[in-house]
């Protein structure tokens, strides 16, 4: 990453947006800083649970180095609910990823008679690799869940789930807010578009973004209730609000998923949230942040399966 700093942005130019020539010198600043295949392919791999690997595209930067790989039920029991969990659709946020793996050893084997489950945990491996929000194209794959969407990401989640073609019940996004949105992402965004970089706070502790259009309280209330015996949950600040959005109840806001083109919003299921942990807070750890992934699904699913046999 490019370290950010008091003067403007290394690249561009301020006010102008940027073109082609500025995205391809912000693509030479990215490094490669972990291993997509030692912490993400051979974990799965190594799974020996209820699902199996499902190989659905590559990413055009390097198809090699960057297959996409999700795990799905092998056999789904009749009747049961279909639930999404995708992780890394940023691919810095780490325990997003490393969550959803988790979720796989240990969430799964204990459901797998009650829901049917599609995990998704890295979406944007180049991210994973170089711990950057954006892809190749300094595009948020987060911000492209479109038709003809521009991000190969995304295109290629979306063709996964489409492929289905099942009702899900529930749609948990893993995500990550850290340090480095507010030192490095965000003035990296403003730069890119030629707009002023409007300094903000980072929220410390965990939070939940539901729909707008479709809230569904209960369920992100009992999201927050499993995390919080895990770790903190994020306060409002004085503004009653979490990173400029109004606070709707303890450790919750709300956005447009679909309007915003946000994976959350990407499918009908009846339950979706999005999940932001905090990894830069002082009572934090990386094993604590994995945990509360892990509490967050397995309270939303618990809510949804209860809820909807009730």
């Amino acid at each position: 990453m490019t370290p950010a700093s008091d003067g403007p942005y290394p690249i561009g130019t301020p006010g102008v947006p940027w073109g082609d020539d500025e995205r391809r010198a912000w693509f030479a600043t990215q490094s490669v800083q972990r291993s997509y295949i030692e912490e993400v392919l051979a974990p799965l791999a190594a799974l020996d649970g209820p699902g199996e690997l499902v190989r659905y595209g590559a990413l055009p930067v390097d198809p090699e180095r960057y297959p996409l790989f999700a795990v799905e039920v092998r056999s789904p029991t009749p009747d049961a609910p279909w639930v999404l969990i995708t992780g890394g659709v940023h691919g810095y946020e780490t325990s997003g990823v490393q969550g959803a793996i988790e979720v796989l050893r240990s969430v799964a084997p204990d459901m797998v008679d009650e829901v049917n489950l599609l995990v998704a945990p890295c979406v944007s491996p180049w991210g994973y690799e170089v711990i950057h929000r954006w892809n190749p194209d300094a595009l948020d794959p987060n911000r492209s869940f479109v038709a003809d969407s521009p991000s190969p990401e995304a295109a290629a989640l979306m063709s996964l789930v489409a492929g289905r073609d099942v009702e899900w019940l529930v749609h948990m996004d893993l995500h990550e807010t850290t340090d480095t949105d507010e030192t490095e992402f965000r003035p990296a965004l403003a730069a890119r578009d030629g707009v002023d970089h409007e300094p903000g706070t980072i929220p410390d502790g965990f939070y939940t973004v539901g729909d707008t259009e479709n809230p569904q309280p209960a369920f992100q209330a009992a999201v927050i209730a499993g995390v919080e015996a895990v770790t903190h949950i994020a306060p409002a600040d004085d503004a009653g609000q979490i990173i400029g959005s109004d606070v709707t109840q303890h450790g919750v806001i709300n956005y447009p998923l679909r309007r915003l083109a946000l994976c959350a919003g990407m499918t009908d299921a009846r339950f979706t949230t999005t999940t932001e942990v905090y990894p830069d807070s002082p009572s934090a750890t990386p094993a604590i942040c994995i945990d509360a992934q892990v509490a967050a699904v397995r309270a939303g699913l618990r809510h949804a399966l209860d809820t909807t046999r009730s």
